[in-house]
């Protein structure tokens, strides 16, 4: 099996979810509550859980909240290598979900923001492991230093590399050209079809992942509902694999996450292409039906 090294972001989510249209500059009823989350945790959890070795390295605040983030993560299986922050305290997102369902996130990086080469341990970084980046680590101007000294690293050692993209919003204000720069040498690109359009300027899905594919040898976008594909630079066509039917949508928050937890593992097994997309659509199908972005403890 091979080990997994996620180096991201760990946060808190507030998750308000509105039972009525938003009253602007008014109250709206809602439910709140409050889960661990950061796409880079996200995915070590879901990857601990489905019984991948798995290391998760971050940054999180001197406060009761970074404690039971890091607990939690222990908790799922994941070797958590958390340095704690002595100024700033543990990230934190609020989520708003509309009564129709659609997210909208602020964001407060927080301890992320100061993640830095030194906090990587160099233990994690060997021959025959796999180290997955958060674009988040990459995007965010404080911790791009620690980020692009873990992809370096990780090349150094000879470890195969995956990259995602974050986020549309962020993406587009940093510009496609640094984050192509920034991320040459993976191998595996994950982004969902906003994600690619910003780096590519194509609509179409498939039209920007075989663009992509002149930096990263292989590219999966995900497409909500409609699935995934992957296509790879050695391929005239791209792999496509359905969406899993879903009775009923929860909660959106972390999809994306889970999907690349599943995925991961059947690639870095050298599965065909299919069986890992289908294996990323059947654990975001199981994301959605709960309630956060992380597994059920």
């Amino acid at each position: 099996m091979t080990r997994v090294v996620v180096v991201g972001d760990l946060m808190t989510d507030a998750v308000a979810r509105a039972r009525f249209p938003l009253a602007r500059a008014s109250d709206t009823p809602a439910i709140v509550t409050m889960h661990g989350g950061g796409s880079g945790a996200n995915i070590a959890s879901w990857l601990a859980v489905e019984g991948s070795e798995v290391a998760f390295i971050g940054r999180r605040g001197a406060d009761i909240t970074g404690r039971n983030r890091d607990m939690e993560l222990m908790g799922y299986g994941v070797d958590a290598r958390l340095v704690m922050d002595p100024e700033r305290p543990t990230g934190t997102c609020v989520v708003l979900v509309t009564h129709k369902g659609e997210r909208t996130m602020l964001s407060d990086p927080g301890a992320n923001a100061a993640l830095s080469p030194e906090d990587l341990p160099r233990d994690l970084f060997s021959s025959g492991g796999h180290v997955h980046m958060s674009g988040y680590t990459l995007i965010n101007d404080g911790s791009r230093d620690a980020g692009l000294a873990a992809l370096d690293m990780a090349r150094r050692a000879g470890m195969s590399i995956s990259v995602d993209c974050a986020s549309s919003a962020p993406l587009e204000r940093t510009g496609a050209e640094p984050f192509l720069e920034w991320t040459d040498g993976a191998k595996l690109l994950f982004a969902n079809a906003d994600q690619a359009k910003v780096l590519t300027g194509r609509d179409d899905a498939a039209a920007a992942a075989k663009v992509l594919t002149a930096w990263f040898p292989q590219v999966v976008i995900k497409l909500n509902a409609e699935g995934s594909l992957w296509y790879s630079n050695n391929r005239p066509d791209p792999v496509r694999s359905p969406g899993e039917v879903v009775d009923r949508v929860v909660d959106g928050t972390g999809a994306g996450d889970a999907f690349t937890a599943g995925f991961l593992p059947v690639w870095l097994d050298g599965k065909p292409a299919a069986e890992a997309l289908a294996a990323g659509n059947a654990l975001a199908a199981k994301c959605i039906s709960n309630l956060g972005a992380r597994p059920r403890l």
